[in-house]
């Protein structure tokens, strides 16, 4: 099913920005789509792209090549933040973390600050960061796992899933084929 989307493995072989990764790219399990590697590329995708704000794609691919998961699934994993995504989630992981830690989530910065200058800004900025950036961050962090271990399994039991439904198939067409001779 995806692969009449995905490049060629050769057009990704002689890419002239890929090349430096040399006989890694050959290996072909970050090819293959088996229940296994798709599994490991959606929860490494999921981790990242819940975990790190920028450069999502890029640390997938590192941690996909080590791995040897699928890169093509791992990148799009990644895609679960995106720019329509990013309030809920960090709202979310703000929250969750905050109350993991026992915090009372209060709305700063209800009233604009008056500032005077670029280096207040920076401060002011710095100092909401800080109070903020504890329980944003473990929140974030318990999202990241929790998707990733949820998305491996997820896909290993819908895989699962469709693997019976095909084995099923050809044995509904014989029984139906059997009792419509009969009758």
């Amino acid at each position: 099913m995806f692969r009449r989307f995905l490049p060629s493995h050769q057009s990704i072989k002689e890419h002239r920005l890929l090349r430096w990764l040399g006989p890694r790219l050959h290996d072909p399990s970050l090819w293959r789509l088996n229940r296994h590697n798709v599994a490991k590329a959606v929860a490494i995708g999921a981790f990242f792209g819940l975990m790190i704000p920028v450069a999502q794609i890029p640390a997938a691919v590192i941690v996909s090549l080590t791995l040897r998961a699928n890169l093509w699934i791992a990148s799009l994993s990644t895609l679960i933040s995106n720019p329509f995504t990013y309030a809920p989630l960090y709202y979310f992981a703000y929250h969750l973390g905050a109350r993991v830690m026992g915090v009372t989530p209060t709305p700063q910065g209800a009233e604009p600050p008056v500032i005077e200058s670029f280096w207040a800004w920076v401060g002011h900025a710095w100092e909401w960061l800080g109070g903020i950036g504890q329980p944003l961050l473990l929140g974030m962090l318990i999202m990241a796992v929790s998707s990733a271990v949820a998305g491996y399994y997820l896909t290993l039991g819908l895989w699962r899933l469709h693997v019976l439904r095909k084995r099923r198939q050809p044995r509904r067409a014989r029984v139906a084929g059997k009792s419509g001779v009969d009758g």
